[in-house]
């Protein structure tokens, strides 16, 4: 695995996680943000040919 491919995979996770949390602590904004966020990041993915484990 390149470079690009384990930081872009690392970056989705950390989104996730993130995402996890703001809905979590119930702060819509957060959650938009961070939705939004992974939305650009598996569009980035897709692009790249990067295989996204679902979650």
């Amino acid at each position: 695995m390149d470079a690009f491919t384990a930081g872009l995979l690392q970056r989705i996770k950390s989104t996730e996680h993130d995402l996890h949390r703001a809905r979590e602590a119930g702060d819509d904004f957060l959650a938009e943000v961070e939705e939004a966020e992974l939305d650009d990041l598996r569009r980035l993915a897709q692009e790249h040919g990067v295989q996204v484990a679902a979650s």
